[in-house]
């Protein structure tokens, strides 16, 4: 491929803004819980910024609301000093600024069930805990379980089964 066409990709011209000059966009119908909120924050502290914010010139964000929005957390910030990776798009008109974060949530993915059982699986053969999964992705012991169980390993193998209480007897 030309390098003149690489050029005119926005990906060509990822640049470091200070995240306050970016604004969220008003129209974001994306939702994001609270647990997967953590987990971004997890990912950008673990493996960096691998994803730029998608943002229009004039700093409103079209994809990346919530990679914007941990960046303001202290140990984020700190990361690059404020600074976070930008992508500017120039959309011609409103409507193709709504279409365009439109597109960019809906073009996700989504995770099979099977596929994650063996990935759990093989980070258990690579030696990671019960607990450091459920804490390095911000899953629940039960799915962790679940997952595991799939795959034909018993919660015994994983997870260290508490004795139970001796506070009372029965009769």
């Amino acid at each position: 491929m030309e390098n003149d066409k690489l050029q005119k990709q926005p990906l060509s011209r990822i640049t470091w803004m200070n995240r306050e000059e970016l604004k969220p966009n008003n129209y974001n119908p994306n939702k994001v819980a609270p647990p997967e909120l953590k987990l971004l924050k997890i990912s950008i502290l673990e493996d960096g910024w691998t994803q730029p914010i998608v943002a229009n010139a004039d700093g409103t964000i079209v994809d990346g609301f919530h990679r914007w929005t941990v960046s303001g957390h202290k140990e984020i910030f700190a990361l690059t000093d404020g600074l976070v990776p930008v992508v500017v798009l120039n959309p011609t008109d409103e409507n193709q600024k709504r279409m365009a974060t439109i597109r960019h949530n809906r073009a996700r993915g989504t995770h099979g069930v099977l596929e994650m059982s063996d990935i759990v699986t093989d980070m258990v053969n690579n030696g990671l805990t019960g607990e450091e999964i459920m804490e390095r992705l911000m899953m629940e012991k039960d799915e962790v379980v679940r997952l595991l169980f799939k795959a034909g390993i018993p919660k015994s193998q994983i997870f260290e089964e508490k004795d139970f209480s001796k506070a009372w007897q029965p009769k």
